[in-house]
């Protein structure tokens, strides 16, 4: 009981070797395979709400209330004491172009050219890329390379702004909305299963654990019909 008085509810008491982080996708329903037949709306409209509910907490007015404009391309690093709140810089969604559900509210998946979102997961404290932003890039994971042949990357390139990072924990950083990155798979092999990989790429980023699928990299599978 003593020994825990001692510690923080803010950071954690040993920082110097913090973990890199997991990934994540949205839409997330049932496992990592999303499959939809483009003419039968009831089989996309599911990942469709989805993204909608998700994105919901980015919504431009949303960020412009809650949250401040940063610099971009640095660290946001803030001081003070640990209990002290933080401010959390804006990520809108409009930030997801094409992948906003703004101009084309099903994210592509009328069109058989769905969007994927991914995202780190949070570590406090964490600066990731060493000062060089992380950035994204997806493959076959297995098998036919041709089957998947463009992907757009946003916001910009497919990056990580500095900005968002470090994250001071749910306690401070309340309004803390974690940065995203929308992949846009506007020519997939429509009729197959394509297992796609999908990985962080950063200086102290490590996506080749065999043991850890989700370290780094995120793998899964579209599978496209008619």
């Amino acid at each position: 009981y003593v020994m825990l008085l001692t510690l923080s509810p803010y950071t954690p008491r040993f920082r110097d070797r913090v973990s890199p982080p997991g990934v994540m996708i949205r839409p997330y329903l049932n496992g990592f395979t999303i499959a939809f037949n483009v003419s039968q709306p009831n089989t996309w409209q599911p990942y469709v709400d989805s993204m909608h509910h998700f994105l919901a907490a980015y919504d431009d007015k949303v960020q412009e209330e809650k949250n401040i404009e940063c610099v971009s391309g640095q660290y946001f690093i803030q001081g003070g004491d640990d209990s002290e709140e933080k401010k959390a810089c804006q990520f809108k969604r409009s930030l997801l172009q094409n992948c906003s559900g703004i101009e084309d509210p099903t994210f592509g998946y009328s069109k058989g050219q769905p969007c994927i979102l991914l995202k780190m997961n949070r570590i406090i404290g964490y600066r990731p890329g060493a000062g060089v932003p992380v950035s994204v890039d997806c493959k076959v994971q297995k098998g036919n390379e041709s089957y998947l042949r463009s992907v757009d990357f946003y916001p910009g390139n497919g990056t990580f702004d500095l900005m968002y990072y470090p994250y001071y924990g749910k306690f401070t950083h309340v309004n803390y909305t974690s940065p995203l990155v929308a992949m846009h798979f506007t020519d997939v092999e429509k009729n197959h299963l394509v297992p796609i990989q999908c990985s962080l790429n950063g200086k102290g980023i490590i996506n080749d654990l065999n043991s850890d699928r989700f370290l780094g990299r995120i793998i899964f599978t579209l599978s496209i019909g008619k």
